[in-house]
Protein backbone atom coordinates (compact mmCIF):
# COMPACT_ATOMS: atom_id res chain seq x y z
CA UNK A 1 0.00 0.00 0.00
CA UNK A 2 2.71 2.25 0.59
CA UNK A 3 4.31 1.62 -2.31
CA UNK A 4 1.07 2.76 -4.55
CA UNK A 5 1.30 5.97 -2.25
CA UNK A 6 4.50 6.44 -3.40
CA UNK A 7 3.93 5.86 -7.25
CA UNK A 8 1.20 8.37 -7.19
CA UNK A 9 2.94 10.89 -5.35
CA UNK A 10 5.38 10.82 -7.90
CA UNK A 11 3.10 10.64 -10.77
CA UNK A 12 1.28 14.00 -9.51
CA UNK A 13 4.13 16.16 -8.58
CA UNK A 14 6.03 15.26 -11.63
CA UNK A 15 3.12 17.13 -13.42
CA UNK A 16 1.51 14.10 -15.20
CA UNK A 17 -1.94 14.79 -13.27
CA UNK A 18 -1.70 18.61 -13.28
CA UNK A 19 -1.21 18.43 -17.06
CA UNK A 20 -4.03 16.39 -18.00
CA UNK A 21 -6.44 18.04 -15.41
CA UNK A 22 -5.35 21.42 -17.06
CA UNK A 23 -5.86 20.16 -20.89
CA UNK A 24 -9.19 18.50 -19.98
CA UNK A 25 -10.68 21.92 -18.11
CA UNK A 26 -9.49 23.76 -21.50
CA UNK A 27 -10.69 21.04 -23.54
CA UNK A 28 -13.80 21.63 -21.81
CA UNK A 29 -13.89 25.58 -22.04
CA UNK A 30 -12.68 25.17 -25.94
CA UNK A 31 -15.97 22.36 -26.30
CA UNK A 32 -18.70 25.53 -25.09
CA UNK A 33 -16.54 27.65 -27.13
CA UNK A 34 -17.33 25.82 -30.32
CA UNK A 35 -20.49 24.61 -29.68
CA UNK A 36 -21.39 28.08 -29.84
CA UNK A 37 -19.73 28.40 -32.58
CA UNK A 38 -21.67 25.29 -34.15
CA UNK A 39 -25.45 26.07 -32.53
CA UNK A 40 -25.93 29.68 -32.23
CA UNK A 41 -23.46 30.99 -35.71
CA UNK A 42 -23.34 28.31 -38.25
CA UNK A 43 -26.53 25.94 -37.85
CA UNK A 44 -29.37 28.88 -37.90
CA UNK A 45 -28.37 30.00 -41.76
CA UNK A 46 -27.68 26.14 -42.82
CA UNK A 47 -31.01 25.41 -41.37
CA UNK A 48 -32.63 28.21 -43.40
CA UNK A 49 -30.92 26.76 -46.32
CA UNK A 50 -31.91 23.21 -45.98
CA UNK A 51 -35.95 24.57 -44.98
CA UNK A 52 -35.32 22.56 -41.57
CA UNK A 53 -34.76 18.90 -43.20
CA UNK A 54 -34.96 16.45 -40.35
CA UNK A 55 -32.96 13.35 -41.30
CA UNK A 56 -33.29 12.07 -37.73
CA UNK A 57 -36.69 10.54 -38.98
CA UNK A 58 -35.57 8.69 -41.85
CA UNK A 59 -35.79 5.11 -41.94
CA UNK A 60 -36.43 2.34 -43.68
CA UNK A 61 -39.02 -0.09 -42.07
CA UNK A 62 -38.60 -3.21 -42.35
CA UNK A 63 -41.35 -4.53 -40.20
CA UNK A 64 -44.51 -2.10 -39.09
CA UNK A 65 -45.41 -2.06 -35.77
CA UNK A 66 -48.53 -3.64 -34.86
CA UNK A 67 -51.31 -2.65 -32.75
CA UNK A 68 -54.36 -3.79 -30.80
CA UNK A 69 -57.84 -2.44 -31.23
CA UNK A 70 -58.03 0.01 -28.40
CA UNK A 71 -54.53 1.52 -30.43
CA UNK A 72 -51.86 0.35 -27.78
CA UNK A 73 -48.59 -1.28 -29.52
CA UNK A 74 -48.03 -4.80 -28.97
CA UNK A 75 -45.32 -4.77 -30.75
CA UNK A 76 -42.74 -1.89 -31.61
CA UNK A 77 -41.44 -1.29 -35.73
CA UNK A 78 -38.29 -2.97 -36.89
CA UNK A 79 -36.28 -0.07 -38.80
CA UNK A 80 -33.25 0.85 -40.00
CA UNK A 81 -32.61 4.80 -38.97
CA UNK A 82 -30.35 5.89 -41.46
CA UNK A 83 -31.37 9.32 -40.38
CA UNK A 84 -29.36 9.47 -37.43
CA UNK A 85 -26.34 8.41 -39.13
CA UNK A 86 -27.18 11.38 -41.88
CA UNK A 87 -27.08 13.80 -39.03
CA UNK A 88 -24.80 12.58 -36.74
CA UNK A 89 -21.98 12.56 -39.94
CA UNK A 90 -23.22 16.28 -40.78
CA UNK A 91 -22.91 17.18 -37.13
CA UNK A 92 -19.20 15.84 -37.17
CA UNK A 93 -18.22 17.88 -40.39
CA UNK A 94 -20.05 21.06 -39.09
CA UNK A 95 -18.06 20.53 -35.93
CA UNK A 96 -14.90 19.37 -37.55
CA UNK A 97 -15.35 22.59 -39.69
CA UNK A 98 -15.16 24.99 -37.10
CA UNK A 99 -12.65 23.37 -35.04
CA UNK A 100 -10.10 23.67 -38.10
CA UNK A 101 -11.04 27.30 -38.49
CA UNK A 102 -10.64 28.30 -35.12
CA UNK A 103 -7.24 26.28 -35.32
CA UNK A 104 -6.15 28.05 -38.25
CA UNK A 105 -6.92 30.89 -36.36
CA UNK A 106 -4.98 30.51 -33.67
CA UNK A 107 -2.36 28.78 -35.69
CA UNK A 108 -1.61 32.24 -37.73
CA UNK A 109 -1.87 34.47 -34.25
CA UNK A 110 0.89 32.09 -33.06
CA UNK A 111 2.80 32.72 -36.12
CA UNK A 112 2.20 36.24 -35.91
CA UNK A 113 3.70 37.21 -32.42
CA UNK A 114 6.28 34.72 -33.08
CA UNK A 115 7.65 37.15 -35.94
CA UNK A 116 10.21 39.03 -34.47
CA UNK A 117 9.78 41.38 -37.26
CA UNK A 118 6.24 42.28 -36.88
CA UNK A 119 6.16 45.05 -34.32
CA UNK A 120 2.24 45.00 -34.25
CA UNK A 121 2.51 42.46 -31.50
CA UNK A 122 4.74 42.30 -28.70
CA UNK A 123 7.22 40.17 -28.72
CA UNK A 124 7.33 37.30 -26.19
CA UNK A 125 10.82 38.06 -24.53
CA UNK A 126 12.16 34.41 -24.98
CA UNK A 127 11.64 34.45 -28.63
CA UNK A 128 13.17 38.28 -28.66
CA UNK A 129 16.40 36.77 -27.13
CA UNK A 130 16.71 33.74 -29.16
CA UNK A 131 16.70 36.14 -32.12
CA UNK A 132 19.48 38.33 -30.83
CA UNK A 133 21.64 34.93 -30.16
CA UNK A 134 21.10 34.21 -33.69
CA UNK A 135 21.92 37.84 -35.07
CA UNK A 136 24.86 37.56 -32.18
CA UNK A 137 26.03 33.77 -33.76
CA UNK A 138 25.78 35.25 -37.60
CA UNK A 139 27.59 38.56 -36.71
CA UNK A 140 30.57 36.38 -35.16
CA UNK A 141 30.52 33.84 -38.09
CA UNK A 142 30.91 36.29 -40.37
CA UNK A 143 34.06 37.63 -38.71
CA UNK A 144 35.48 35.05 -38.39
CA UNK A 145 34.95 33.95 -42.05
CA UNK A 146 36.76 37.98 -42.82
CA UNK A 147 39.54 36.76 -40.67
CA UNK A 148 39.77 33.86 -42.16
CA UNK A 149 39.91 34.77 -45.59
CA UNK A 150 43.02 37.61 -44.85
Amino acid sequence: MKKLFTDFKEFAVKGNMIDMAIGIIIGAAFNKVINVLVYDIFLPPLSLMTKGINYVDRKIILEPEIKDAVGAVIQEEASIKYGALIEVGLDFLIIGFTIFIVVKAMNRLKKKSEDPKDTTIVTPKDIELLTQLKQLMEDQNQLLSDHLKK
